[in-house]
């Protein structure tokens, strides 16, 4: 592998953090992240993980009472109690330090963690609501992260399993100071890589048998109707498969649909300035009528006159390697920009136990970009887990139709900034359930992803699922370029923001209790959510009445202009207020500054576009 996968790493803690018994060992990271391991044979971990890469934090400041029960530990955060036996619900407690009177701030080992929750792996067939995993922060000052079964990253970046056994925790105990825990949780897994601006842009996607030349028509209409328009996105129909089997893999492009597919290439590029990225469902491996099965099947010592099928093992040095360099590489070279990588089958490697084949394949298909790469490598994919949001954008799902799914998405996309997972794309306007799109919801879901990290629309296979803008009435088809047209004026502002991401871990969209932890609003508003810094949204998800929707606002202490009316109004309160179809709940900063285009933008290629400087009354800035 010659290291193809290997990725920064600095996993060993400062020896003066640690405090090691016969079979324990505690480092304190910080005042208020504690690791705790616990291991029958003394032997201890120092290599990075799937999730945790980095741990040599600062030395930091504690100090150890022994007793004849066991050993205390104090910090300024943390009082841990610990009687030095394996680890138990009455020989460990960890208790929060601080006012957090109304809260059980006592933490015993074992007992159920309850937090803010995170995120899940797919929002697939949900109309509504799903269960979430586990996040980092927690109205109770505490939350817990198990690294006990992780996948043990090794010096050549490939990976082997944990030994069994062992108790591998992360204390979280930063009370309600929530943005220091997920800054703390970022410097432990790693960042986020900034996304190429590219990305921020309007993504065309659609579950639809396009032939070259309807995909250049379509093309042609989104010139024509002068709507912004920058990732084409080419669905699972531009290639091959098995019929006979149902399968959903591929690695041919049609020549019936596709005669040359690097003309095609060159023409979305050179031609309309758009990025290209293909739907992969790899879980089937190469079949012998794949183009590219001898050079695959040879490689991995399989006779080609056999029409062996290559099954697909991810954990499989030798065929991890002859897929990129045989099959991904020629199409990267000829102008795919990135991989939509959709794994929807079996969770598990077929070989190496608990190795999450998600998470594996979003590590190594962006660990590859990454090394082949000199531009900003991007991938989108399924949601792998704790340590996925080094992978950037995720794709949530065959959601249902309806205003359920729009309500529930509002709430899901910046909860899963507790687990730092910032780039969520929904199937915008839904993916199946109905045979055609009501115009006032995906008006409705177009707003929202306007103001979401990715804006791309999709649906099934579904003659009158139709999403382009033209095909609605006039009035509504204005006002989609119109959600468009502003998505590209915030560009300088959502790109400013996503480089605060990369820096802090603090999301784009992130809940209200990140800045307002003390305040009960911002806990009972779940889908209301800052867009970076200064921008506060309070989405419209339920149907007008009498032209209007009615939506109940909190507004935080403070000035807030509301974009709609252009009215500045006093934080502090909850109001009532209604929306016209083509407007939104969308509250500035008093005071603030923000960077924007012109309405002139189409796509996001250039660097010399003007950028102008809007000053939101009410405060002097």
């Amino acid at each position: 592998m010659q290291e193809i996968y290997r990725v920064k790493t600095s996993p060993v803690a400062l020896s003066d953090n640690m405090i090691i018994g016969e079979k324990y060992r505690i480092t304190v990271l910080t005042e208020a992240l504690v690791r705790l391991e616990y291991s029958e044979d003394g032997v201890f971990e120092d290599r990075a993980t799937q999730t945790v890469l980095f741990r040599d934090f600062p030395k930091t400041g504690y100090h150890v009472v022994r007793n004849a029960d066991g050993i205390e530990v104090h910090t300024s955060m943390l009082h841990l109690i610990y009687n030095e036996k394996e680890f138990s619900s009455h020989g460990l407690s960890i208790q929060i330090k601080g006012n957090l009177s109304a809260y059980h701030s006592i933490w015993h080992y074992g007992e159920k963690v309850h937090d803010l929750q995170g995120t899940a792996r797919t929002l697939d067939d949900v109309n509504g609501e799903v269960e979430l995993g586990h996040g980092v922060v927690s109205r109770f000052g505490y939350s817990i992260l198990d690294d006990s079964k992780s996948q043990i990253l090794l010096d050549d970046g490939w990976i082997e399993p944990r030994k069994k056994g062992v108790s591998d925790l992360y204390f979280f105990g930063y009370g309600h100071d929530y943005k220091q825990a997920l800054n703390d949780f970022y410097r432990l897994c790693g960042k986020t890589p900034m996304l190429p601006r590219y990305a921020l842009g309007n993504w065309w996607s659609r579950y639809y048998k396009y032939s070259e030349e309807s995909y250049m028509e379509l093309m042609d209409k989104f010139d024509e109707k002068n709507i912004p328009f920058t990732v084409a996105v080419i669905d699972m129909d531009w290639h091959y498969t098995d019929k006979g089997r149902g399968s959903w893999t591929g690695w041919t492009w049609n020549k019936e649909l596709f005669p040359d597919y690097r003309k095609l290439l060159k023409d979305l590029k050179a031609d309309n300035g758009l990025r290209v990225t293909l739907n992969l469902h790899p879980a089937e491996g190469v079949r012998s009528y794949e183009e590219q099965y001898e050079a695959v099947a040879r490689d991995n010592g399989v006779d080609p006159a056999t029409k062996q099928e290559i099954p697909w093992i991810s954990s499989k040095k030798s065929f991890i390697k002859s897929m990129f360099k045989n099959v991904l590489m020629p199409m990267n070279n000829a102008g795919i920009d990135f991989w939509w990588l959709d794994w929807q089958q079996e969770p598990f490697d077929k070989e190496v136990k608990n190795l999450s084949n998600t998470w594996w394949l979003n590590y190594i298909f962006f660990s590859q970009m990454e090394r082949e790469r000199q531009t900003r490598p991007l991938i989108y994919h399924r949601w792998g887990g704790l340590g996925n949001h080094r992978y950037q954008v995720g794709f949530s799902g065959d959601t249902f139709i309806s205003w359920a799914s729009l309500d529930y998405q509002t709430y899901f996309n910046s909860t899963a900034s507790n687990v730092l997972y910032g780039y969520w794309s929904h199937d915008i306007g839904g993916h199946q359930g109905v045979d055609h799109i009501d115009p006032e919801l995906y008006v409705r879901w177009m707003q929202f992803g306007a103001f979401s990290p990715i804006l791309r629309s999709h649906s099934t296979k579904i003659a009158g699922l139709t999403k382009e803008p033209w095909v609605f009435s006039n009035e509504v088809s204005d006002i989609l370029r119109g959600i468009i047209r502003q998505r590209y004026n915030m560009v300088p502002y959502i790109y400013t923001m996503a480089r605060e991401a990369y820096e802090t871990g603090l999301s784009l969209c992130r809940p209200m209790y990140y800045d307002y932890p003390e305040t009960q609003e911002a806990y009972d508003y779940r889908n209301q959510y800052m867009f970076g810094n200064d921008v506060m949204v309070a989405p419209a998800t339920s149907p007008m009445k009498d032209g209007y929707t009615e939506v109940k606002v909190w507004l935080p202490e403070g000035q807030w202009y509301e974009f709609a009316s252009g009215k500045t109004l006093q934080g502090g309160q909850v109001l009532t207020r209604y929306f016209a179809l083509d407007e939104y709940p969308i509250y500035i900063k008093a005071g603030a500054v923000l960077p924007m285009y012109n309405d002139k933008v189409m796509n996001l290629n250039g660097k010399d576009e003007t950028i102008v400087l809007n000053v939101i009354p009410g405060k002097t800035s």
